[in-house]
């Protein structure tokens, strides 16, 4: 402890001296609310929300609220909140994190904020590691809030929409942060405003948060799939790119004529213009593609994906040359940079091209299983408007919860004093002679009755461990951290006496060890860990397992010089202390010094995983920041805005760009090329622009630009008056849109991930990886927005009235990372479809439609 914090106090301790004044103003309440009937304590909710919607704030309501919770949890479950967990709840409820010791009580701790934040209405998600303790406590802790007049539900993964909807339409709902993360994912996936379940993220309690938030965060979550024909599509453009030919007609021969609208006399199946690297299709090109796809018109807007990788099979062939724009290596298609011709790995060339060379090169098309959706635990945690966390250890890790998360930790004192004695570590020479010691120390606890949990960080140390028991006869039980609900009831039960239970670090996490009275008497539950973890972290979890609520407890660990952690830093040194010492076999050393050795070694493993996470969320920064721009366009299509000023923004948006490619700033009109302009226009929309030579020579290119804005609205207008009902092209430009944007994010999606996984190599050319990828993705977005921009216009400017239009997923999920079984099966309903005036399945005794059905 410093000098500083010896006189002051530490940062824990005046944050609690801040609130003690509304700790004692929560327990003056007390008498008041015990002479409260019932319906009266209920009453309150209604009482809070009028308070609310008149002015007041949560923290004017705060001391009575939690009051009100208080009462209503000692009649419900029997059990008062302790003053600490109400200075828990009150830290909570101000949006950082309380770190509690095992044993006291931070489920139901987590009430009194819930509570009133769910007052608003805007609905309170309570984030648990796994779906027993969601499922359990939603059951157990949400019998408080239904007394009070809230609605609770759970959300589990194999729920349907419709079940998933009511649940996140509840004002408290208990989920796993994978699910929810995954459902925002899916949320922004969807193509009707019906088809989604959440309604925003306003305030998330997330419980053991060190592991939702740190543990878990080196892994972004991801949605993969298929976009169907996609992959075949490539192969089958490519194998009739092969057989068209290709015309000589030079567009530079007749620049005027083109722009004049003046037929130009074609030869072959397509032409290309090398300088702007453009490929157009002649008549007699369209009418083979026509024959080759078997269908009747080739610009209907349902053919706007077969039109984009037809060009691009073109393209590939006539524009992009092996050995100088890229080259094949080991069955990859791999760029060169045409400014230094070094290769750029892990660079994709984007919009499909990069799968078009793959098809023509004969190498595999990487677009079988692609990601269709993505997002970092950091970047999805951030979207809350506030957010809280608990759990047993978090002070380690407080620069991290504070640098990504801006949260602050508040280390809450324990409700009675620690009686849990800690031993100093014991190191042993070699793995054989540490395993030997443990089984020895096992043998001697079991003799007397006192209950022995034993902490491994893997696995396969735990079966050694109990192959070594099997051998002494020990009963004994192990858990690895597959979770269920046996394991809990197992992990509960470790602290009868006699009982030996061997589990990983992480089994059972969130259930408490209750003792009995003999176990108690016995010393009480003794905790051996096997090997110090890469985190101080988990090793106070595993202390932490002994000792809840002032119980007498033990605990220790046992380390050899060949463990992971000892070998890689400095058992050099310490096995030449061992050596020098003449330690015998089978004989430990316990020593200040060899403990201060292990915790430096810890915290350097520590530094290190912050720095790969804070890696990734800086590459994330990227994809967040465009993800947000395309998810907030999609919210708009989804809400039904009328999207017209934007669709003729991406006209004159289109022109513009058109025109600057095409025309120099300072370039006289006679050195326009027209011809080049006029064959990329037409690419996009049916224009012809009838002005004389005269008049175009006499044009500035800022009036010039005008005019042709002028005469591409106007097409669109024309476009709009062939549909009898305007509200008919104004949903047609949504459905268009949606597709066109989630096709080209999805593509683009790949592609960036493509780029951070080669980006790592720039690292040897003395660059910046991170600023590289920044520089790369931008350009990549500001491509694919482009892209977006022609492919709507092209879209809806070749529509024909009687089309059917409708909107559709353009891609189709096939699983995520996080998927036990790999590919999820289909959903089948488990419960009947919830209807209006249905019971609500939240148990709140209302009509669906009254309660969580009802339309915020």
């Amino acid at each position: 402890m410093s000098a500083f914090s010896k006189v002051f106090g530490t940062y824990s301790d005046r944050e609690i001296k801040r609130n003690q004044h509304t700790l004692d103003k929560i327990e003056s309440y007390r008498p008041a609310m015990m002479e409260l009937s019932d319906e009266q304590l209920k009453d309150k909710t209604t009482e809070f929300k009028d308070r609310l919607s008149k002015g007041e704030t949560l923290d004017d309501l705060l001391p009575e609220a939690f009051a009100v919770v208080r009462e209503a949890a000692r009649r419900v479950l029997n059990t008062e909140h302790y003053r600490v967990q109400l200075l828990g709840g009150i830290i909570l409820h101000q949006g950082r994190i309380a770190e509690m010791k095992t044993g006291e009580g931070k489920t139901q701790t987590c009430l009194l904020p819930a509570y009133l934040n769910a007052l608003e209405g805007k609905g309170v998600h309570i984030v648990t590691v796994n779906e027993y303790l969601a499922n359990r406590d939603a059951e157990w802790m949400g019998q408080v809030h239904r007394f009070l007049g809230l609605t609770v539900a759970c959300v589990t993964a194999d729920m349907d929409h419709d079940a998933k909807k009511a649940a996140y339409d509840c004002d408290i709902t208990y989920i796993t942060n994978n699910e929810l993360g995954f459902d925002y994912l899916r949320d922004n996936m969807v193509v009707y405003k019906e088809q989604l379940v959440q309604r925003g993220l306003h305030y998330c309690i997330i419980d053991e948060v060190d592991s939702v938030l740190i543990d878990e965060a080196r892994t972004p979550l991801i949605i993969s799939g298929q976009s169907g024909k996609s992959t075949k599509l490539y192969e089958a453009c490519d194998i009739l790119a092969r057989q068209m030919e290709r015309g000589t007609a030079s567009p530079e021969l007749s620049k005027m004529d083109a722009i004049m609208g003046v037929d130009i006399e074609e030869d072959g199946d397509f032409l290309v213009n090398e300088k702007d690297k453009i490929v157009t299709l002649t008549a007699q090109g369209i009418e083979k593609v026509e024959k080759f796809f078997h269908i009747d018109n080739y610009a209907d807007a349902e053919n706007l994906e077969l039109q984009h990788n037809m060009i691009l099979a073109l393209r590939a062939h006539n524009l992009m040359f092996k050995d100088q724009d890229y080259v094949v290596k080991d069955d990859e298609i791999l760029i060169v940079d045409e400014f230094t011709g070094r290769i750029m790995p892990g660079r994709r060339y984007s919009d499909g091209l990069h799968q078009a060379i793959e098809a023509k090169e004969h190498v595999k098309v990487k677009r079988e299983s692609k990601t269709l959706a993505t997002i970092t635990f950091q970047n999805f945690f951030n979207k809350y408007d506030k957010k809280a966390g608990m759990t047993g250890t978090a002070l380690t890790e407080e620069k991290e919860f504070r640098d990504i998360y801006s949260m602050d930790v508040v280390a809450i004192p324990t409700n009675r004093p620690v009686a849990r004695i800690d031993h100093d570590d014991a190191v042993f020479k070699t793995k054989k002679e540490k395993l030997h010691a443990v089984i020895e120390e096992i043998k001697k606890s079991y003799a007397k009755g006192q209950p022995v949990l034993v902490g491994t960080i893997n696995i396969d140390a735990s079966e050694e461990i109990s192959a070594l028991l099997k051998k002494e006869g020990i009963p004994h039980k192990v858990l690895n951290a597959k979770y269920h609900e046996l394991e809990a009831e197992i992990v509960a039960e470790a602290g009868r006496h006699g009982a030996v239970t061997i589990a990983t670090n992480m089994a059972g996490r969130g259930t408490d060890i209750k003792l009995d009275d003999e176990a108690r008497a016995a010393g009480g539950l003794k905790v051996l860990g096997t090997e110090r973890h890469e985190s101080r972290r988990i090793d106070n979890q595993l202390r932490g397992r002994s000792g809840r609520q002032g119980d007498p407890g033990e605990s220790k660990f046992y380390i050899s010089l060949e463990d992971d952690i000892m070998r890689l830093f400095g058992s050099e040194r310490l096995m030449s202390v061992f050596n020098a010492l003449g330690v015998p076999e089978n004989e430990e050393i316990q020593h200040k010094s060899l403990s201060k050795t292990i915790e430096r070694a810890q915290k350097k493993i520590e530094g290190n995983n912050f720095g790969i996470r804070k890696n990734l969320l800086e590459f994330d920064k990227v994809n967040n920041e465009q993800r947000e721009i395309i998810y907030s366009e999609r919210e708009k299509v989804l809400n039904g805005d009328n999207m017209r000023d934007a669709i003729v923004k991406m006209i004159t948006d289109v022109v513009e760009n058109e025109v600057d490619t095409y025309i120099g700033d300072n370039q006289p009109s006679s050195e326009w090329d027209l011809a080049g302009l006029n064959q990329s226009i037409l690419e996009i929309m049916p224009i012809k622009l009838l002005l004389t030579k005269d008049e175009i020579l006499n044009l500035s290119k800022a009036e010039f630009k005008q005019t042709l804005k002028a005469a591409a609205v106007k097409l669109y207008e024309d476009k709009e008056a062939e549909f009898p009902e305007p509200e008919q092209i104004r949903e047609i430009e949504r459905i268009v849109l949606l597709k066109v944007i989630d096709r080209k994010w999805m593509d683009h999606i790949d592609d960036m991930d493509q780029l951070k996984q080669g980006i790592g190599l720039m690292a040897y050319g003395q660059k910046d990886p991170v600023v590289e990828y920044k520089m790369q993705g931008y350009e990549m977005f500001e491509n694919m927005i482009l892209n977006i921009r022609f492919e709507t216009i092209k879209m809806l400017m070749h529509l024909q009235v009687e089309q059917k239009v409708e909107r559709e997923e353009v891609a189709q999920v096939t699983g995520t990372n996080k998927d036990d079984e790999g590919v999820k099966k289909p959903k089948h309903r488990d419960v009947a479809k919830v209807y209006p005036n249905d019971p609500c399945p939240c148990g709140s005794g209302k009509k669906y439609k009254h309660c969580c059905g009802r339309t915020h």
